[in-house]
């Protein structure tokens, strides 16, 4: 028997180059499941996406999703993209299997909480205010530069991981502080600045509303006394006074100390992000 995919609608194109499609996963022209793909639009249309790949019951266990995501890559490679990317629920074991076996490697993960009824008490002695124009617009510049060369450390070439951070930037911070619903605060120390929090509110492709960590960093020199957790634990206050009720994040595969913090304050994996580059 024979599996390939079968456009189910007409190829979108943006302005920008972007392109999405989606695709009946077929065996002898039976279809038995979906699939959609897309270039990022963060990254541009060099990178690409398979989305929501799916087999239907009656016909998985058979290989079906391994030949259609090898197929998925081929047209993303007749795209000319030069990387594909895919993220796969934590609990779905039996994908995260497939997408080892395919050769994809894990580049980060989505982590989310489900916040108390009361906020937390913040750590004896824990300072904190909001950020100045001047601190902004220096840890600004700052995290953007850093946010890049974290994808670029991670496979990603440096021209999508420099439009990664851009587009960030433009869409959860586009009036810098006076963006609504965004929150950046510093932690402080004897007046000087520790840490820095972005948080605000995403309403993720699937499920509800939450609120996210954009970014927490500690000052090198002040790392190891607490304030990375005391920035966190901020963030639930600042989430919680916002009126939601989940928290949520995204964190580097191999950022150890990071992932321990998280869990040990109650985050789970949600979604395992992972990459392979199309050759």
């Amino acid at each position: 028997m024979t599996t390939t995919l079968r456009p189910s609608e007409p190829l979108q194109q943006s302005a920008d180059g972007g392109r999405s499609r989606t695709y009946d996963i077929c065996v002898n022209s039976r279809p038995v499941g979906s699939v959609r793909l897309a270039t990022d639009p963060a990254f541009g249309p060099a990178s690409g996406l398979i989305d929501g790949l799916r087999v239907d019951e009656p016909d998985r266990g058979r290989g079906r999703g391994t030949v259609a995501a090898l197929a998925a890559e081929e047209v993303l490679r007749s795209w000319g993209c030069v990387e594909v990317q895919i993220s796969v629920p934590a609990e779905a074991t039996a994908a995260l299997r497939m997408a080892g076996s395919l050769g994809y490697t894990e580049r980060s993960r989505n982590m989310l909480k489900e916040l108390p009824d009361e906020p937390p008490e913040l750590p004896a002695g824990f300072a904190h205010r909001p950020a100045t124009e001047e601190e902004f617009a220096a840890w600004s510049a700052r995290s953007m530069a850093r946010f890049a060369q974290s994808w670029v450390e991670r496979g990603v070439p440096e021209e999508l991981a420099r439009a990664k951070a851009e587009d960030g930037r433009r869409r959860f911070l586009p009036q810098g502080l006076a963006t609504p619903g965004v929150t950046v605060a510093v932690s402080t120390r004897d007046g000087e600045v520790t840490g820095y929090l972005w948080t605000g509110g995403m309403q993720p492709a699937e499920g509800p509303r939450q609120s996210f960590v954009f970014e927490v960093e500690v000052e090198e020199g002040q790392r190891g006394r607490g304030y990375g957790r005391g920035l966190m634990l901020l963030a639930e206050r600042v989430a919680l006074a916002a009126g939601e009720r989940l928290l949520g994040l995204h964190v580097f595969t191999g950022n150890t100390p990071a992932v321990r913090l998280y869990e040990s304050l109650g985050y789970r994996t949600t979604h395992v992000n992972s990459y392979k580059e199309l050759r």
